[in-house]
């Protein structure tokens, strides 16, 4: 008899409108922007979970996160050609407040460079230019 697989938890439109809550936190997605490593935000965000009533570990968590960016992307890249219907995914709305707003790791900018996200250090000058540009 073959050993049993584990199946993928299922995330009723409750659960993922509450992990979509907690990751869209300031504090999550600062603490998300600032580090590769983030099992312990993915973590954090399992045990609001459970708070809210939902059993889901911090892998579920993070599978779930990353499934929803690529719909979201898909999605979004489809938008972006003309020649395209109208392409949206489930949760577009509240994923667009969270991620549309944010340059694409692999996607290019008018000169056909890529534009790949800040790091910590241009994230701050980037900061510092604004506020500069606001006093002036």
């Amino acid at each position: 008899m073959p050993p049993r697989t584990r199946r993928a938890p299922v995330w009723s439109d409750g659960k993922v409108l509450d992990l979509i809550s907690v990751w869209g936190e300031e504090a999550v997605q600062s603490h998300l922007r600032s580090s590769h490593r983030n099992y312990d935000t993915f973590g954090q965000i399992s045990r609001e979970m459970m708070q809210r009533g939902h059993d889901r570990d911090a892998l579920q968590c993070r599978i779930k996160v990353k499934e929803l960016q690529n719909a979201y992307r898909k999605a979004r890249e489809a938008n972006s050609r003309s020649d395209a219907a109208p392409a949206t995914c489930h949760f577009y709305k509240e994923l667009d407040v969270i991620l549309g707003g944010r340059p694409h790791l692999h996607s290019k900018d008018h000169h056909g460079h890529f534009r790949g996200q800040f790091n910590k250090a241009e994230q701050e000058e980037e900061e510092q230019q604004r506020s500069r540009s606001k006093g002036a």
